[in-house]
């Protein structure tokens, strides 16, 4: 258990689902394949750590990320992921992590929806550019 300013914190748990997950696995195959070729620096390498300092952030802090508006959240999190929370993450090279908060008496988890590059985002945000 954490204490946080006085008071007993509950446990933080990080999950991948969905995209994120697939996201995830096809970015730590990548670096596996690079570190194999020798390489030790590449966008996909930075990211890789990015999202891993990141983990490390939300395990301490799970309302690290921006706090997205309600009316913002895109009906496919809601509906897939019964998403009534969203908060996102800005990654290296323009890329963004969104997760989702569920607790109960014990324990918070941060439910990782996805990790997107900017093109994206903006699709599934339904941002245009002006």
């Amino acid at each position: 258990m954490k204490v946080y300013k006085g008071k007993i914190k509950k446990k933080i748990t990080i999950k991948l689902i969905g995209d994120a997950e697939k996201a995830f696995r096809e970015l730590n195959r990548i670096v596996g394949e690079e570190y194999i070729k020798g390489v030790t620096n590449s966008k996909e390498i930075t990211l890789l750590g990015a999202i891993s300092r990141i983990f490390d952030i939300i395990s301490i802090n799970p309302f690290y990320g921006e706090n997205a508006k309600k009316d913002l959240i895109p009906a496919e999190y809601k509906q897939k992921y019964d998403a009534s929370n969203l908060f996102i993450v800005d990654l290296p090279d323009y890329w963004r992590m969104v997760y989702t908060l569920e607790s109960d008496e014990i324990e918070i988890i941060a439910f990782v929806l996805d990790i997107i590059d900017h093109k994206g985002y903006n699709k599934k945000f339904r941002f245009r550019k002006r």
